[in-house]
């Protein structure tokens, strides 16, 4: 018993020195490397400033995760990837938080108490000429454009007029056609 104790404290002791002999050296690895990283965070961004933040990232992502690193593989490609993929995370994170600011002085319409004016007579007779222009449709095209208008669906104006639901489609599809030329004209 006391030499399986024993076996697992030395075997501890040394893998806490493999692991502090590791993490030197994945730090001493991390140093030499992490210069080369500084032009490819501005080629990234093509910012100096924005560049310094996705290099610091970048190596605070790389200390945090250095259990992750496989010992023997290529650091600067490690490096690498992370940076890319930081960047790609923060423009995506940009993108979703897109706020457009608006730099204009519109202070005198903000803060401007007159109402908007509405000309009822004008409207009146625009519904007016409208009303006539339905009026004016042929019989087999006013009664499904009429009740669609009421708020009826399809299938319930073709119940109503006993007439197929594709019928009913095209012929209010008519009515809308008619009504916008004959509008257009005025």
């Amino acid at each position: 018993m006391v030499i399986i104790f024993w076996i697992t404290f030395c075997l501890t002791l040394t893998n806490e020195k493999l692991n502090k002999m590791a993490v030197a050296n994945f730090n001493q690895s991390l140093l030499t490397n992490a210069e080369f990283l500084m032009p490819f965070a501005f080629t990234l961004t093509h910012n100096h400033e924005d560049a310094k933040d996705l290099y610091q990232e970048t190596l605070f992502r790389a200390f945090d995760n250095k259990d992750k690193y496989n010992i023997g593989t290529n650091i600067k490609a490690w490096l690498y990837t992370i940076m890319r993929n930081i960047f790609i995370n923060d423009y995506r994170r940009k993108n979703k938080q897109r706020v457009l600011f608006d730099t204009t002085s519109n202070e005198f319409f903000i803060n401007s108490t007159k109402a908007v004016t509405f000309n009822s007579a004008i409207s009146f007779i625009n519904i007016k000429e409208i009303q006539r222009l339905v009026a004016s449709l042929p019989d087999i095209f006013k009664h499904p454009f009429l009740l669609y208008c009421d708020g009826y669906k399809y299938n319930e104006i073709a119940e109503i007029l006993s007439e197929p639901l594709g019928t009913i489609k095209s012929r209010i599809h008519f009515a809308r056609k008619l009504l916008k030329t004959q509008i257009e004209r005025f």
